[in-house]
């Protein structure tokens, strides 16, 4: 059965949020467990996420598909605006008011994030402390780590660019000026927030033809400082954590530390043959779907 979501709104902040709900035909139990999900990196709702959503729902969860505030569908001014800060606050705005909808049991919240969002879920669940799961698949789990990343690829130059570009738009944002944008993917050798081999295409597999390949350069001021892992033992639910082993934007190795940070609430989940993008599409996206499924029906019905 095809599940076709409902549009729904909700503000943080005073800014109106866009999300897809999409329900059930069979809830899984009453009152229905929901999971809450966003995107990654300068994605939006409608770049791969579907799929993942409506797998969820004829599974007999209820879920909350939402994009951030200065993207998609969402309010937010400047457009394409990376605020880590404004991100949690808009994970936080999404557990609320999944909690509030009828029907829906308020102590069975999940939060599932991809890549930068698997930082976040982890960051948003420590905070709330009453979210009963999370999911996170090539997850972002240190800033400072996907830096030094970046410069294992791209050399001392191709980070100084982008660096020299976030503190131009830093600067201008000061004095109100409009941002700078730097590409979101880029090819080898270009300046862009990912410009590793399978970066390009493998963002383009997943992105509606409107996509916006940019955001605002200032990110790469405050990156280094956004470290997900050290929220990994505050953490008081069931994490699954899945890392790809060829992953060559999100360091695995900033993954498998937060697992052992949080101990026994975390499980790993490696899939050796997959790269970045590659758990989105095809047999990466059937197995990861897959487990998660069954993550969600061990966590979040026992």
């Amino acid at each position: 059965m095809s599940h076709e979501p409902a549009e729904v709104r909700f503000h943080v902040e005073g800014e109106a949020l866009a999300g897809w709900w999409f329900q059930p035909a069979t809830p899984v139990r009453s009152p229905c467990p929901c999971i809450v999900m966003a995107h990654g990196l300068g994605g939006t709702r409608d770049a791969g996420l579907v799929p993942y959503a409506r797998a969820f729902a004829e599974a007999g969860f209820a879920v909350l598909l939402f994009d951030y505030r200065h993207f998609g569908a969402s309010a937010g001014e400047p457009r394409q605006l990376v605020s880590v800060q404004r991100q949690l606050a808009d994970w936080q705005g999404a557990i609320d008011f999944a909690r509030q909808q009828q029907g829906i049991d308020p102590e069975r919240i999940a939060l599932w994030g991809s890549s930068f969002s698997g930082g976040h879920v982890l960051v948003a669940a420590a905070r709330d402390g009453g979210v009963a799961a999370v999911s996170a698949q090539g997850p972002m789990m240190d800033g400072l780590a996907a830096v030094l990343n970046v410069v294992s690829y791209a050399g001392i130059g191709g980070i100084l660019r982008l660096s020299t570009l976030a503190l131009r738009d830093q600067l201008r944002a000061l004095v109100g000026g409009a941002p700078l944008y730097a590409p979101i993917v880029g090819r080898p050798g270009e300046t862009a927030a990912m410009a590793t081999e399978d970066a390009y295409d493998g963002y383009r597999a997943i992105a509606p033809p409107d996509w916006r390949n940019e955001l605002a350069a200032r990110l790469a001021l405050q990156l280094p400082l956004y470290r997900p892992l050290r929220h990994a033992r505050r953490l008081t639910c069931p994490a699954l954590i899945q890392v790809c082993g060829r992953d060559s934007v999100a360091p695995p190795e900033a993954a498998e530390k937060a697992v052992s940070r949080a101990g026994g609430r975390a499980e790993l989940k490696r899939y050796e043959d997959l790269g970045h993008f590659d758990i989105y599409v095809g047999d990466g996206f059937e197995r990861s779907c897959a487990d998660q499924i069954d993550f969600f029906q061990r966590h979040l019905l026992s």
